[in-house]
């Protein structure tokens, strides 16, 4: 069954079709790469489904609930998080309390002070950072943690509302490989462990390749092709508009395997 249903979705600036009629769904426990070269149409898809853009035409159903129209709090509200591509947290606050201000946003909670505020939901903001490896470092300044960590609370941030479907752009850009490993094992974990849905932009093939459930391409707005990964590596279309011709991702998929194979041995 369908988390996630998207049926001949446009989007138009000017005379251009930056989204042309694409349709894919993704269902709970699944993680699903949206690529394509740059001008595809990612980024506007994304942001068609958080409602920071409104669909000229077309549907978006989540859990049989359409998102066109909606705006992008009432979206999240209904269990779409998302997390971007430069990790985004509240410097002068600690770890913990950027954890709290999203648990605290979710329950409609307003205080006059954040002294009245600190008291509430602690508990439940380290539940969230244990899972993501950050419980230990809850009471330090986000203005001081590496780049992968601070990736690492945006990501605990994006879980405060239990998502259902988690958006994530770009999640390993800036990231050193080790890094960028580190984070989507995680990713996935989260996925095995909540049964929520992903969707994400990547421009790492080796991470797509690595971690990804299924693929689907877009090129000049379009849908070229959906699948498996290996059905990607080895389809015609997608080659030739990442590498022309003569090249394929047979490299990348082998690499990705690799890491893979390491995960599952960690």
């Amino acid at each position: 069954m369908s988390l996630l249903k998207v049926q001949e979705l446009g989007k138009s600036f000017g005379g251009v079709k930056a989204v042309d009629g694409i349709s894919f769904d993704l269902a709970p426990g699944e993680l699903l790469a949206l690529i394509g070269p740059n001008g595809a149409g990612k980024s506007t898809t994304f942001n068609m489904v958080n409602g920071q853009l409104k669909a000229d035409r077309g549907s978006i159903l989540l859990d049989g609930e359409e998102l066109v129209g909606r705006r992008p709090r009432e979206i999240w509200r209904m269990g779409v998080g998302r997390t971007f591509q430069i990790a985004e947290t509240f410097a002068s606050l600690t770890v913990v309390e950027n954890v709290q201000m999203a648990l605290l946003s979710h329950d409609h909670k307003l205080f006059s002070t954040w002294r009245r505020a600190a008291d509430h939901k602690r508990d439940e903001a380290l539940v969230l950072l244990d899972q993501v490896g950050m419980k230990a470092q809850a009471d330090r300044p986000c203005s001081v943690l590496a780049y992968g960590d601070v990736k690492r609370v945006e990501l605990a941030i994006a879980m405060a509302n239990s998502p259902k479907l988690l958006l994530m752009d770009e999640p390993t850009a800036g990231m050193a490989p080790k890094e960028r490993n580190s984070l989507m094992a995680l990713t996935k974990q989260l996925v095995i462990d909540r049964g929520m849905a992903v969707l994400f932009t990547e421009h790492s093939m080796d991470v797509v390749f690595a971690y990804a459930d299924r693929m689907i391409v877009l090129a000049r707005g379009r849908l070229i092709a959906q699948g498996k990964p290996l059905e990607i590596r080895d389809h015609p279309k997608v080659q030739e508009v990442y590498f022309g011709s003569g090249k394929t991702f047979e490299k990348i998929a082998e690499k990705a395997a690799a890491v893979n194979a390491a995960v599952g041995e960690a």
